[in-house]
């Protein structure tokens, strides 16, 4: 039996101000009678993420939006690591895929952060292992400052050219173990069901809900 705090039917804020991914989380949780809300919704600010770990990044947003909102809120942070790049980008996953102002452009360049990653393994030369992993941290927060956490990994190994044209981020680079597929050549439907992210629902399922 966890000692973890449990979350009760009713409302959950989801601390993203992201449209797909709260219909993503909603579409989880629904079973349980849980109604989501975004952080977005209410008005909610983000956070700065100053911490160095997925953890720390996760629970400094479930905490925030908790503390706003005085409702349980649920939060992610996740990342893709390379072993012979020692774990990075790791929490930096989204700032290798910064572009800077030029122009009026900015935004994010996945493409360009992939070939950063692939660029930093061909100076190591032909030889350099090709481990990844995509982490992904689910942060529970409640008002009182309660809190609870899951983690979820999915291993694999880093290809190049990209390949495939159904996933984001890192996806066309990554073929998860046991795969001859990247993650953005495997139908989306699959693909969720190996993924960190998964692996991370999976354990908040059996330990707030048990199943």
């Amino acid at each position: 039996m966890s000692d973890n705090p449990r979350l009760g039917a009713g409302s959950l804020v989801i601390a993203t101000h992201n449209a797909g991914k709260l219909k993503e989380i909603s579409a989880l949780l629904e079973p349980y009678g849980m109604k989501c809300l975004s952080a977005g919704s209410l008005g909610l600010p983000e956070p700065a993420e100053t911490g160095t770990t997925f953890v720390e990044n996760a629970l400094i947003k479930a905490h925030a939006a908790a503390k706003s909102s005085q409702l349980p809120a649920l939060a992610d942070d996740s990342g893709m690591s390379v072993a012979a790049l020692d774990g990075r980008p790791g929490v930096y996953t989204a700032d290798w895929a910064e572009r800077q102002w030029f122009e009026g452009d900015a935004g994010r360049d996945w493409y360009m952060a992939m070939g950063k990653v692939e660029g930093m393994l061909a100076e190591r030369g032909p030889d350099v292992a090709r481990d990844a992993w995509f982490s992904c941290v689910l942060a529970i927060a409640w008002p009182d400052g309660r809190q609870a956490v899951y983690e979820g990994r999915v291993d694999g190994s880093l290809t190049w050219p990209p390949r495939g044209q159904l996933g984001f981020g890192y996806d066309p680079v990554f073929v998860p173990a046991g795969r001859d597929r990247t993650f953005a050549e495997i139908d989306p439907a699959e693909k969720h069901k190996i993924s960190h992210r998964a692996d991370a629902f999976a354990k908040l399922r059996a330990d707030q809900f048990g199943t």
